[in-house]
């Protein structure tokens, strides 16, 4: 029997728990609040995959684990692959999502962090809220990724780039 969660509720949970550690547990401690937000993605990542892979037979190799990533494990968490894995082959690995789910839905109003002033001088401050806010969500996907790979006995570091919404790329780094 396969149990799914409306995808909206999911969203809305995931908005709900960044907002409640960047602007309440820890509205001073940003930082703190990315690690808290992250480890809870490790979890959820390290519980999914060893769920995911618990009938498969071990990986041989790092690339194969990221390719079960890119693919099924993926496919579980978004309805659809990566859309574009690279790799220099030294144990950094570049997973590309062009449309990646979590950032379709999400819109900032930087309007009401503003105030009501509309100065020229602004429109830096409120880009940079923007992006410190979408950084802020990508942390849980991030720990996602890392707790995965972690459960397959791969230790890494796992960082997101968001240089052209709503495509975010997932940049691995295996640790020797």
């Amino acid at each position: 029997m396969v149990r799914e969660v409306s995808e909206s509720c999911l969203d809305s949970v995931i908005r709900e728990m960044v907002s409640c550690y960047c602007n309440v547990f820890y509205a001073h401690k940003p930082d703190l609040a990315a690690r808290r937000i992250e480890a809870i993605g490790y979890q959820l990542g390290f519980q999914l995959s060893e769920r995911y892979t618990m009938e498969r037979p071990p990986f041989n190799d790092n690339l194969e684990a990221i390719k079960f990533i890119c693919k099924d494990f993926w496919s579980n968490l978004f309805k659809k692959q990566i859309d574009n894995l690279r790799t220099n082959h030294r144990g950094t690995f570049v997973l590309q999502d062009n449309k990646f789910r979590w950032l379709t839905r999400m819109s900032i109003d930087s309007s009401a962090d503003n105030g009501s002033s509309v100065e020229d001088n602004s429109a830096p401050a409120a880009e940079n809220k923007t992006a410190h806010a979408i950084s802020m969500h990508l942390y849980f996907p991030c720990g996602i990724i890392r707790g995965a790979l972690s459960n397959l006995g791969i230790p890494c570091a796992v960082s997101a780039d968001i240089s052209n919404l709503p495509a975010c790329s997932f940049v691995i780094s295996i640790k020797a």
